[in-house]
């Protein structure tokens, strides 16, 4: 895999990386050999090592994407005690609380904490394939903001 598909970056001394799942050639979850896979221990791995995760996601037919669902599947324990937030993405304002079942999920199976600042944009809020709504680009720098505050927190 190339490394052009794991972005590493700084800002305020924090070390972030980014995951294109569209990029990563993840197997689908079979609960067998597609543990052993070489990119599944290696995204595993920098969610393990990660303090928070922010999960980035569309939202498709009220629910995740099925490429998100599949990424908690492989890496499941990676998730383990971690501070979590979500950037979802969907066509319309009616699946808003959508997100909230892998929420569940994640609290429940791998007793994750969720940061309560989703992020949340439609089409709209996208011009010429870049996010272009400002209270949207605000949301998120809150969310960032929120999920070192809280990372930091629990980690003292």
């Amino acid at each position: 895999m190339g490394e052009a598909l794991f972005t590493s970056f700084g800002k305020a001394g924090v070390a972030c990386h980014f995951i294109d799942l569209a990029a990563v050639p993840l197997p689908i979850c079979d609960a067998g050999s597609c543990y052993s896979d070489p990119e599944v221990q290696r995204v595993g791995s920098l969610l393990a090592e990660s303090d928070g995760i922010v999960l980035a996601t569309p939202i498709y037919n009220y629910d995740a994407s099925a490429a998100a669902k599949n990424l908690i599947e492989l890496t499941g324990d990676a998730w383990e005690h971690k501070i979590a937030g979500f950037l979802c993405a969907a066509g319309g304002h009616s699946s808003y609380m959508s997100i909230l079942g892998l929420a569940n999920s994640l609290m429940l199976d791998y007793r994750t904490f969720i940061v309560p600042r989703f992020v949340y944009a439609t089409g709209g809020d996208f011009a010429g394939g870049a996010l272009s709504n400002p209270e949207v680009i605000r949301r998120i720098e809150e969310l960032g903001q929120e999920l070192q505050r809280v990372c930091r927190a629990l980690r003292a």
